[in-house]
């Protein structure tokens, strides 16, 4: 074991494109999408035939048949067989949660590299799992519109976030305006070629199909809401994340071993966190389900020294538009970080024009387990396209519960 802990570096990542569930990829396994994102991460960084040191991964929405699913995607993907591997599942923030376990290895020395990832098929549920489960699907392939087709799976997060959203005064414009963001910055990343190293074609798919490059504020407009059908409801359609298809991974490091195979670094994993709150009240006043990031962030900060605003980069996963502006909102009151967080001020505002600059969930899609090393890869390579910087990556899970993570470089 090392005296001291490493660096751990970020090299880079690869992913299949997201999908809407139901469309491109409806006749595709978790394993075989994970298996095909770790297949492009191999083959891009030369490691076909090559042990590392272990692979984690995992989904949250699995079959019985895919309990060892990431030592099967593994044995598939071009490793050498004798590369060991292992499922993870903590919701949204499961791949976020497998990068970091893998890191602390590589920080202490245990082993030299790893892969991180997640995937998840809401095309190919487990209909075995339950009653309750069978009526959701059947609820929601009677579904006529959007907004019908999601309520069934997202029932209970959605009400929970509309919830959120008339605690913090979050209105249906802001969201949508949000939303129209995440689409614009989004399609304006995939012109310019951003993604091209990042994302592999898949079943028929070159980029992210859930993407909306003509999205307009007005259009969101016109959607009718989807958990709150009253004339207060404001999380609809198109300003919450669509069920997703789709599998991402990210290689990590260290800096030793990426230097003897003339690998670029292209950020370090400096600080991470997770935190939960009490949604349900049961030790005091309810909290908001999505609201554990709020928590998670100022812990990395103070154990940085550093403030919210030391960022060059944000990125905060976009299950709904409403959750990120509760969350912001949050961070700039001074009573919720005084009475919930135990600050003596308000951790601040941040600079929007720093947030999600490539677009984020709403735009991408949101498979559940691969979001974290999606927006991982991502915020690394802007970070190596800057020189340097520092960057956030926040994300809120089901079960109210947070994983956060700082990348530096």
């Amino acid at each position: 074991m090392a005296d001291s802990l490493r660096r751990v570096a970020i090299l880079g990542g690869m992913r299949i494109p997201f999908a809407r569930s139901n469309t491109a990829y409806v006749d595709f396994t978790n394993l075989g999408m994970l298996t095909a994102a770790l297949t492009a991460l191999v083959d891009g960084f030369g490691l076909r035939g090559q042990r590392i040191g272990e692979v984690a991964a995992g989904a949250v929405i699995k079959h019985t048949r895919d309990a060892g699913m990431a030592r099967e995607a593994t044995l598939g993907c071009g490793l050498h067989p004798h590369t060991p591997a292992y499922d993870v599942q903590r919701a949204c923030g499961t791949s976020l949660t497998a990068l970091v376990q893998i890191a602390h290895r590589i920080s202490r020395g245990e082993i030299e590299c790893g892969i991180a990832g997640g995937t998840d098929s809401a095309s190919d549920l487990p209909i075995t799992y339950g009653r309750k489960l069978q009526q959701a699907v059947l609820e929601s392939a009677r579904g006529r519109s959007a907004g019908e087709r999601i309520k069934p799976w997202l029932l209970s997060m959605g009400e929970h976030t509309e919830l959120m959203a008339k605690e913090w005064g979050i209105g249906r414009r802001e969201q949508d305006e949000f939303a129209n963001a995440s689409h614009v910055k989004a399609a304006a990343a995939w012109k310019e070629g951003f993604f091209d190293d990042l994302v592999v074609p898949f079943g028929g798919l070159k980029i992210d199909n859930n993407l909306r490059a003509d999205s307009t504020v007005e259009k969101l407009g016109r959607l009718q809401p989807s958990f709150d059908r009253s004339a207060a409801g404001t999380l609809t359609a198109g300003n919450s994340t669509p069920l997703t298809d789709g599998a991402s991974s990210v290689l990590v490091a260290s800096e030793d071993w990426a230097k003897q195979r003339g690998l670029p670094v292209h950020a370090y994993l400096t600080c991470s966190a997770v935190a939960a709150v009490d949604f349900v009240g049961t030790a005091g006043p309810r909290e908001g389900l999505l609201m554990a990031p709020t928590y998670a962030v100022p812990d990395m900060l103070d154990r940085m020294g550093i403030t919210l605003q030391d960022f060059d980069l944000y990125e905060i996963h976009e299950a709904f538009a409403a959750q990120v502006l509760c969350t912001l909102k949050a961070w700039e009151s001074e009573e919720y970080c005084r009475t919930r967080l135990g600050r003596r001020a308000a951790l601040g505002p941040i600079d929007r024009a720093k947030l999600n600059v490539k677009g984020s969930s709403l735009a991408a899609g949101h498979p559940f387990a691969a979001t974290g090393t999606r927006i991982v890869a991502t915020l690394a390579k802007q970070l190596a396209q800057r020189g340097s910087g520092r960057g956030l990556v926040s994300v809120c899970t089901a079960g109210g519960m947070g994983v956060t993570a700082i990348l530096e470089r």
